[in-house]
Order: C-alpha cells, then sequence, then structure tokens
C-alpha cells in the first residue's frame, strides 16, 4: 500500500475559519478559536492521521496589514509557514466579499510554484445555499486575474462538519508519497505549556470587547505534577496586558472575571490533559509590550 503525507499550510485572513477547519480536520481540537480576529499568534501543527497517510496542517495566523511589532511578527510567521510547503490552502468565508486582504495573499500563495493550491470557501452555512456559487465564481476570477489556478476550489462548512471529508480526500490525493512524521495517535506537536497557554488565553477574550483582546497575552509559569498523585496537575500562569485598565477589565469586580476565566480554562485543560489540575493566575502588566521588542522577545513572538 502507499502511504502518502504532506506538510499544509493553512492560510487566509483573520477570521476566515483558518483553526476551526484545523480542528474538524485532525478530529480534536489543537487550536483556539474565537470571535475575534488575530486569535492564532503561532504556527500550530496539528497532525490528522489515516491508515495510508499523515496530513500535517500548520495553522497560521491572520495576514494583515500590521499595527504593532506583534502583527509583523506574525505576518513574517505566515510568510514563513507556506515556504517548504506541499499544499496551501487559502480560506475565504462565503460571508464575506473578497477584498485586498484575500488579494494579497492569493498573490503571496501563487509566488509558492511547487506547492498545490486549494481555496477553501468556508462557512456555507452561515450564508443562503444560492449564494455559494457566486463565492465560488469570485475565488476562481481571482485566480485568473493573478495569473495562477487553484487545483482546487471547495466549499465547505467545518462548523457543521460539511464537506470536510472531501477536503481530506483532495489532500491526500495532492500529498506526495512519503512516510509517517509523526505516531500515528499524536494529534498536535505543540508544547503542552503552549497549548494551556492558548486555552487560558481564550477563555481570557471569550467576553472581552474589542480593544482588551489584542492585548492579551499567556505565560505559563509553573507546570508540574504531584509527587503524590499520578493524575493532578499544578499550574501557574500570568495574564499579560498592556495597562492597568485592562488588568482592572480581566480581574473585574471582586475578581468575579479572573474566577470565571479560571473555571472557563480549567474545564478545557482538563480535557487536554485528562487529568485534575489546580490552576492559579495572575494579572500582570507590561507597558504597550506588543511593540516592545524585548517584550516580544522575552514572551516567545521572536528570537
Amino acid at each position: 500500500m502507499v502511504h502518502k503525507s504532506a506538510f499544509i499550510a493553512i492560510v487566509g485572513r483573520p477570521n476566515t475559519g483558518k483553526s476551526t477547519l484545523v480542528n474538524a480536520i485532525v478530529g480534536s481540537k489543537v487550536a483556539i478559536t474565537s470571535h475575534h480576529p488575530n486569535t492564532t499568534r503561532s504556527a500550530i501543527r496539528g497532525i490528522a492521521t489515516g491508515r495510508d497517510f499523515q496530513l500535517v496542517l500548520v495553522d497560521t495566523p491572520g495576514l494583515h496589514k500590521p499595527k504593532t511589532l506583534l502583527g509583523g511578527a506574525l505576518n513574517t510567521m505566515v510568510s514563513e509557514s507556506m515556504e517548504s510547503v506541499d499544499l496551501i490552502v487559502q480560506c475565504f468565508p462565503a460571508s464575506e466579499t473578497i477584498g485586498s486582504g484575500d488579494r494579497f495573499i492569493s498573490q503571496e500563495l501563487s509566488k509558492h510554484e511547487s506547492a498545490r493550491k486549494i481555496a477553501a470557501v468556508t462557512m456555507i452555512d452561515m450564508v443562503d445555499r444560492s449564494k455559494v456559487p457566486e463565492q465560488l465564481m469570485a475565488v476562481s476570477k481571482l485566480s485568473q486575474d493573478l495569473g495562477f489556478e487553484w487545483d482546487e476550489i471547495v466549499p465547505l462548512s467545518a462548523k457543521t462538519d460539511n464537506q470536510v471529508q472531501t477536503l481530506i480526500n483532495l489532500l491526500v490525493k495532492y500529498a506526495p508519497e512519503g512516510p509517517a512524521f509523526y505516531p500515528a495517535e499524536m494529534r498536535s506537536d505543540q508544547q503542552l505549556s503552549h497549548a494551556i497557554a492558548d486555552l487560558i488565553r481564550e477563555a481570557a477574550i471569550a467576553e472581552m470587547k474589542e480593544e482588551v483582546p489584542h492585548s492579551i497575552a499567556v505565560v505559563v509559569d509553573e507546570f508540574s505534577k504531584r509527587e503524590d498523585r499520578a493524575d493532578f496537575y499544578d499550574i501557574h500562569a500570568s495574564i499579560i496586558v498592556e495597562r492597568d485598565s485592562q488588568k482592572a477589565i480581566i480581574i473585574g469586580k471582586k475578581g468575579e472575571r479572573l474566577k470565571q476565566i479560571g473555571q472557563d480554562a480549567r474545564g478545557e485543560i482538563e480535557k487536554k490533559l485528562s487529568a485534575r489540575i489546580f490552576l492559579g493566575l495572575h494579572v500582570k502588566v507590561i507597558q504597550n509590550w506588543q511593540g516592545d521588542p524585548k517584550a516580544l522577545q522575552r514572551l516567545g513572538f521572536t528570537e
């Protein structure tokens, strides 16, 4: 039996359904999701393994016009993720008109001549069925205008699992022959501490207004197993914000919001670890960390 394997970059503007799609293909939650743009801040690899294939999916931050050093670092991460991959999937929401941001990403994508290119028209559950063909035609015209052709265009909904298997079949079809890169049971190569930090950040931004989410970072300060209990972990983490006013918002009246963040995050982390945890959260202020090179390096966004 021929075995196929591929590295696949999932790209698109912020909030185009990239992380939800990666989770659907992998079959478990490896990337956090949110209605806020630029929730993904690292190139997370999700791993989907079948009997005769392995797909390594790189979920990237949304490519955007950067307003901070952090934004520039995230864009660099996307560009680097498109290098030396076998396939690139660009996400286009069915509910949104194709714009200059989509065009810019497609133009960058077209430069990677050796990679197969698939357009995923996402969120088809959010629009009337009659609107989908219009978006498919617009996506096709976009590539023609830029001088390349999509290998495939797939309408799908990762939320309802509609046509996700069709995309998986196409990814396997275009994947080159090769061995598996990771053990069959592995779903992500992300370090546990990073995954835990993301789950805490997901809980923290869930109900926040537009100003605060972009200013939140999370660092796991301690992650250890209790000596007397094999199924219990102690986790201490810092929620980083840029201003004292944001710290007050995160903590909330009498600490109620921070308590709720801890409860929400604890449930997701316990699912991830299949174990019980103690979670201690602290809120710290690092003034304007998104524009501070040293702070970005300290928080792991740059080298």
